[in-house]
């Protein structure tokens, strides 16, 4: 097949667990794919249910064999498609995918799914910015094995006692929960921990910088989950409202009515 003809490699976000929470143009292109590479160790498989592609899981293979096998199916005159966790873009390590494809002069592009972060904001049923509260998102990880920048330690991102959502950390939620003190956050500041957020099993725990460790401990949850972190997450009556619906504020579509 002449190259110019060739679908580009589809990088999709599979969203953060629940099937349905895939784009229309996400679930289009899994349909009529023909090599479909899908992190098996995050994604719902079901979401492959009626697929007629060839399938490989990517939590047993390495980089190299990840493109070799995309890159194959590609020259073939397959459609690809890359099928990531949530969206691709928050963890999602397909810059270095990207690189070597582009190595290989291989075209692709990336299709957005729905993040866990706002599937764990959905399963709160929380708003993550607050007027008076908090105006900023932080999403981020605790330090392990992969180093993380040093004017990104979590306590010094935690200085700004605004809204975090901690990714890929709550194996260390000890360390979590004594960077963020460390930081400033006093030790009633609500934290709520998501595991696998829309999933069938998915589950919530409440508590606070206090307690939220032991509590964790107790549920027995070690991988997969969120630490949503701040203000927003308390049950408490707001602080100020928004003035997009205030009736006494005018703005581009309405005029003030007080």
């Amino acid at each position: 097949m002449n190259e110019s003809h060739r679908q580009p490699v589809a990088f999709v976000g599979a969203g953060p667990g629940d099937v349905e929470l895939i784009t229309v143009k996400g679930r289009r292109l899994l349909d009529h794919a023909d090599c479909i590479v899908y992190a098996g160790s995050l994604v719902n498989p079901a979401i492959l249910t009626g697929c007629q592609a060839e399938i490989h899981d990517s939590a047993t293979m390495n980089l190299e064999e990840i493109i070799e096998t995309m890159a194959t199916a590609w020259r073939n005159g397959q459609s690809v498609v890359r099928l990531h966790t949530g969206d691709p873009s928050i963890f999602g390590a397909i810059k270095e995918q990207m690189q070597r494809l582009d190595a290989l002069e291989i075209p692709y592009i990336v299709v957005p799914g729905v993040s866990s972060a706002f599937g764990t904001a959905a399963a709160l049923k929380a708003e993550l910015t607050l007027p008076e509260i908090a105006q900023t998102v932080i999403i981020t990880r605790q330090e392990g094995r992969t180093p993380v920048p040093d004017l990104e330690k979590l306590r010094l991102l935690a200085t700004h006692q605004t809204t975090m959502l901690i990714f890929l950390s709550v194996s260390m939620i000890e360390t979590v929960v004594l960077e963020l003190l460390a930081g400033g956050y006093p030790q009633d500041t609500p934290v709520a921990v998501v595991e696998k957020a829309t999933w069938y099993n998915e589950r919530i725990v409440m508590g606070t910088l206090a307690d939220i460790a032991a509590r964790i401990r107790e549920a027995g949850i070690c991988k997969t989950a969120i630490i949503c972190v701040g203000r927003v997450f308390a049950d408490l009556p707001l602080a100020a409202v928004s003035k997009l619906y205030d009736k006494e504020f005018s703005h581009g579509s309405r005029t003030a009515k007080g």
